[in-house]
């Protein structure tokens, strides 16, 4: 069946993922500042442990406290994906950027961190088919540049190759999370980043235990728990969304504008200034997100036969019939077909849309 769709819908999804991207990487930006505060009283591991143990607690409560019917729950099928996804984001890559951060300085460490969105982009595009055009490519490219342009005016560099490489590995691990994430973003996302929380705070509290690190003031401990709640709960399910809506590729771009947002924390929190360099880097960023938001992609695509299971409306990708023990109401999540189909408009790289260009 061939169509060709003008449906009031159809953007929305990618403006909706590019704003879930953007409040992820603010609340991700904000912490920088207050982490840097809470690191003079509490050890790196620690510190870690408490940030996604404030996560895990905070989507534990806003679980129960609002449940979410309308999202697939994960399923037994899932745990090898859940898995990778709490051992590459949650344990692994946060003891590689320790370890590579005890051994070379915070400037190269912020630098090397930026890696990641490159890397996120490159296995989208290489391995997980999603499709990155001339401009969206361009738009991101200036936002990394703008990001690794606000790191390096911090100081000077000074290498260390196996602190570098450690720190690299992370950037690579946090890809392939962000990757698989993406692939699982049809489950609620409060339940996935529950998960990641609960076995990354698990792994850090016990390695800063082993490491002989001192117990933290209780002042301390509240701030760290509330900054996670923020920063390493609330940002990972908006970003858990945005891949969901716009695919890990252009997410990684949307979510590289963490450093800035957390340059303007740092003004106020921090006393520190805003440099010419710096100005220069966050008009970068800046041209970066308004290329995103401004791109549009439209062609003729072809939708395979498929059955799974998300929440979802009845739009012009689901049209289905509905059996007595489907749910009613809409959004809902029950699994569903999706026919053959050859249609034009205008969409990103999202669940849908995996095909050639």
């Amino acid at each position: 069946m061939r169509q060709t769709l003008h449906h009031p819908l159809f953007g929305h999804d990618s403006v909706r993922g590019a704003l879930f991207g953007l409040l992820a990487a603010l609340l991700f930006g904000l912490s920088t500042p207050w982490s840097k505060q809470l690191l003079s009283q509490i050890s790196p591991q620690i510190l870690a442990g408490l940030l996604y143990l404030g996560a895990w607690l905070a989507l534990l409560g806003f679980g129960r406290l609002r449940p979410n019917p309308a999202e697939a729950p994960l399923k037994r099928s899932d745990l090898p994906l859940l898995l990778s996804i709490a051992a590459l984001g949650g344990v692994l890559a946060p003891v590689l950027m320790l370890v590579g951060l005890s051994r070379v300085t915070a400037v190269v460490a912020s630098l090397l961190l930026n890696l990641e969105a490159p890397f996120t982009i490159g296995l989208a595009v290489l391995v997980y088919r999603e499709h990155l055009g001339l401009r969206s490519a361009l738009a991101s490219a200036f936002v990394i540049a703008g990001a690794a342009a606000l790191r390096l005016e911090d100081g000077a560099v000074r290498i260390d190759a196996a602190g570098a490489g450690l720190i690299t590995l992370a950037c690579l691990c946090w890809a392939l999370d962000n990757n698989l994430t993406q692939r699982l973003s049809v489950r609620n996302p409060v339940a996935i980043v529950r998960t990641k929380a609960l076995a990354a705070a698990t792994c850090n509290l016990t390695l800063g235990v082993v490491l002989g690190s001192t117990v933290p003031a209780a002042s301390s401990i509240a701030v760290a728990l509330i900054v996670g709640a923020l920063a390493y709960g609330a940002s990972i399910v908006f970003d858990a969304y945005a891949l969901r809506l716009i695919g890990a590729a252009r997410e990684a771009a949307f979510f590289a504008m963490a450093p800035f947002f957390g340059v303007i924390a740092a003004v106020p929190l921090l006393h520190e200034s805003i440099g010419a360099g710096t100005a220069v880097a966050m008009g970068f960023m800046g041209i970066g997100v308004a290329l995103l938001l401004r791109e549009r992609h439209e062609h003729e695509h072809a939708h395979d036969d498929l059955i799974h299971e998300h929440a979802h409306a009845h739009d012009a990708h689901h049209q289905h019939e509905h059996g007595a023990s489907d749910p009613l109401g809409e959004p809902h999540s029950h699994a569903h077909r999706h026919s053959p189909v050859v249609h034009s408009h205008a969409h990103v790289s999202d669940v849908h849309h995996r095909h050639r260009h």
